[in-house]
């Protein structure tokens, strides 16, 4: 047991990083059993496709409208704590959803709210987390954190949580939000041991708004960095307007039930473990920009084959292809900002970051809503295939930046650039 520990979680990463990871890896479990049960729930409630997307939009508007914020307190106040605090609101949250639904008073609007105040609470989580690794770890150990972390979000959040949660919610909808709730506070308590660095700026003499754009500014003026977050905001906006009907998609298209819902999730999760798995040989083999246009193409051409094919057999391996996508860009591209970015700057370049994910997720989701309404729900795939063709063609050579993102690594000292 002992030698699987330290496999997992290499002693050389300090207690801090196991407590992290324990915690990470049960929150993900009870996460990924809401990937399945939340939109399973709203399905329920209704079939129709501006409501199904509206739950997504719900739940990826938070950190649009509260990333920033969320960035630069965490460079002002006690992270652990915030993640403490946090998480046990999310579960108070999950708590009250489950009394709704256990005495039968549960409504689609009630539900749309709770997912709401979930995606709010997780945006403040979330980025303290992000924050945490590159305190506890030393800068060469980033890559293995992240990629133990990775693992774990794959192998919980992914492949075990979504068919666990489809399979309770078959059994009655009260279920996977109740162990939701058990599993976040879990998660709390294990934070709540993590041992941080001091951190907090005890006498901020400047306002949130100059601390939110001064992660604004540094980013703009790092090349890797500010390429990762344009890229990532152009393609989130053709994968939120296929991924926001993916349920009706699912079950309409593919004629799947609960669990095979489910097991799309799992089948992608598969798919990041095979992506883990090879990923050393790969950044030993292929150039960290060449690595981000390999990766586009494959989710420009996942889009065309889910918007052309019928068959969930057909279906299942190109969401394993997209699985072992999502993984590489993902571990890349938060390696290269955790080593390039300053501790003082972690929070507020994340959420400059989170912002640009979730802005486009807001802005497809509500793309794919209404042309699944107006054409049906493979509309949103062609749309995403053809949005991703042209921005794969205008963004190809700024990838280049990302190559030398680790040519001169900063340290704490380094400077914000003027505006």
């Amino acid at each position: 047991m002992s030698r699987l520990v330290e496999t997992v979680a290499p002693s050389r990463l300090g207690p801090g990083f196991r407590w992290l990871l324990a915690s990470s890896w049960l929150s993900n479990l009870g996460d990924g059993i809401a990937i399945a049960a939340g939109p399973l729930l709203v399905a329920s409630l209704t079939h129709d496709p501006l409501l199904v997307a509206a739950a997504a939009t719900l739940q990826w508007l938070p950190p649009l409208l509260f990333g920033l914020w969320a960035g630069a307190l965490s460079d002002r106040l006690d992270r652990r704590r915030i993640v403490v605090v946090v998480d046990l609101v999310r579960a108070g949250v999950l708590v009250l959803l489950t009394l709704a639904l256990l005495t039968d008073v549960v409504s689609i609007a009630l539900v749309l709210g709770a997912l709401f105040l979930l995606g709010t609470a997780e945006v403040f989580a979330d980025n303290s987390s992000q924050t945490l690794l590159p305190m506890l770890v030393a800068r060469d150990d980033l890559a293995v954190g992240n990629a133990r972390l990775q693992t774990g979000f794959i192998t919980v959040n992914q492949l075990a949580g979504p068919p666990i949660g489809a399979a309770l919610f078959a059994a009655g909808a009260v279920w996977p939000f109740g162990a939701q709730a058990v599993l976040v506070a879990l998660g709390a308590v294990l934070i709540s041991r993590i041992a941080l660095p001091p951190h907090r700026r005890e006498a901020a003499t400047t306002h949130l708004r100059h601390d939110i754009a001064e992660g604004f500014r540094w980013v703009r003026g790092h090349a890797a960095v500010r390429t990762l977050v344009l890229t990532i905001f152009t393609f989130n906006i053709t994968f939120g307007a296929a991924w926001s009907v993916l349920v009706l998609y699912a079950t309409q298209r593919l004629g799947l039930a609960e669990v095979g819902f489910g097991l799309l999730t799992t089948v992608m999760a598969v798919g990041g473990l095979i992506g883990t798995a090879c990923y050393g040989w790969i950044t030993r083999h292929v150039s960290l920009g060449d690595l981000m246009r390999i990766g586009l193409i494959i989710e420009t051409l996942t889009h065309l084959a889910l918007a052309l094919t019928t068959s969930a057999a057909v279906a299942m391996p190109i969401f394993l292809v997209f699985g072992a996508h999502a993984f590489i860009w993902g571990t890349t591209s938060i390696t290269v900002r955790q080593r390039a970015v300053p501790t003082a700057l972690q929070g507020r370049v994340g959420s400059v970051n989170l912002v640009g994910v979730f802005g486009g997720l807001v802005i497809g989701s509500g793309i794919g809503g209404l042309l699944a309404q107006r054409w049906g729900v493979t509309a949103p795939f062609w749309f995403a295939f053809v949005g991703s063709a042209v921005f794969v063609v205008l963004i190809w050579r700024a990838l280049r930046h990302i190559a030398h993102a680790d040519a001169q690594p900063l340290d704490d000292d380094a400077r914000v650039p003027e505006a």
